[in-house]
């Protein structure tokens, strides 16, 4: 009965806080103009409802719990240039606030998705407290080894097929310089068409022009 009566007590209490001097709580502070200029969303309770969607998420994400809901995300002290604060309760015990450490570790490890949820960045969605999140480092498709590796691959496979290219022009220019010599020649060893000495250079006498062997 007694807890009953403290649940009913609670938001109450809760909204009486000067969350400025609670020392769990985060303000928070867009700039939705400066962000998207002319295409600028106004900030009502479904964009606030929102926010405190996107903060119990983180909240799951973090603890791997789904106990955690848009009423442990309580605001107060909204002003008009949409800066507010916020504490999260305990879903075991909502007069319990979470500390303020393990909620600046599920806001950062989720900071991306909150930001993509308002189209906001870092500079424009701030969490006073909580210093930005470093962008991840962009790593590249093909690891610059391999890249490396792939041009001196290709520079020696491209010498090597110069340097066959080139042996093979030499090993033709060089049959055809023997085989000219041949060719140019035809009546080596001939006298008047008639070949008087055999493949073997062998003197054939018998196509002899020898005065004697007429004589006979």
């Amino acid at each position: 009965m007694f807890g009953l009566l403290l649940l009913l007590c609670l938001p109450p209490a809760l909204g009486a806080v000067d969350f400025s001097d609670y020392e769990n709580g985060y303000q928070v502070r867009l700039s939705i103009k400066t962000a998207l200029g002319d295409e600028a969303y106004e900030w009502n309770e479904s964009e606030m409802f929102l926010f405190r969607a996107t903060i119990a998420f983180a909240m799951r994400q973090f603890t791997k719990t789904e106990a955690y809901g848009i009423d442990n995300i309580v605001v107060r002290n909204q002003t008009q240039r949409v800066s507010f604060w916020f504490i999260v309760t305990s879903p075991e015990n909502p007069a319990q606030t979470v500390e303020k450490e393990t909620v600046e570790k599920a806001i950062r490890r989720s900071r991306n998705r909150i930001n993509n949820a308002f189209l906001l960045t870092d500079k424009t969605l701030e969490f006073l407290g909580i210093p930005p999140t470093l962008a991840a480092p962009i790593s590249p498709a093909t690891p610059p080894w391999l890249i490396v590796f792939g041009v001196v691959i290709g520079l020696v496979c491209a010498g090597i097929v110069a340097l066959l290219t080139s042996s093979v022009v030499k090993r033709r220019r060089g049959n055809k310089a023997k085989q000219l010599p041949e060719e140019e020649d035809p009546a080596k060893g001939t006298d008047k068409g008639i070949t008087c000495e055999d493949r073997n250079g062998v003197y054939n006498q018998g196509f002899s022009d020898d005065d004697r062997l007429t004589q006979l």
